[in-house]
């Protein structure tokens, strides 16, 4: 069945980075489009990134995309967040997603995402 598995988060400090992996299996990744989510304690679950089947377009928010940078990799069947100058305000649960439509980015709602991995933990502390 459709899995996507969160990897690389942990403890980083203020100003470092961590490139987030999200691989995927059980369906056809270069028919879909994959997003990236957050959720702090107590908040709503928030939009991060989306990348096309293809990688050639995405789907930002506007707050994070000079820090936050999202890839693809066919062969690997692995979508990345890279993420740069992290701030305490970072820490959350940071889930990957497939969206509902196949290959183009959905808006940033966990609604329009169908299939979620179980969430990596990023805390940024110093």
């Amino acid at each position: 069945q459709v899995q996507l598995v969160e990897s690389g988060g942990g403890l980083a400090q203020p100003g470092s980075s961590l490139k987030l992996s999200c691989a995927t299996s059980g369906f056809s990744f270069g028919d879909y489009a994959i997003g990236w989510f957050r959720q702090a304690p107590g908040k709503e679950r928030e939009g991060l990134s989306c990348i096309s089947y293809d990688g050639q377009s995405q789907l930002n928010q506007d707050s994070l995309k000079e820090r936050f940078t999202i890839s693809r990799d066919g062969a690997e069947k692995t979508v990345y967040l890279q993420m740069n100058s992290l701030k305490p305000e970072d820490t959350a649960v940071y889930y990957c997603a497939r969206s509902k439509w196949t290959r183009i980015c959905a808006p940033l709602r966990p609604h329009y995402f169908d299939d979620w991995g179980q969430g990596v933990q990023v805390t940024v502390s110093s």
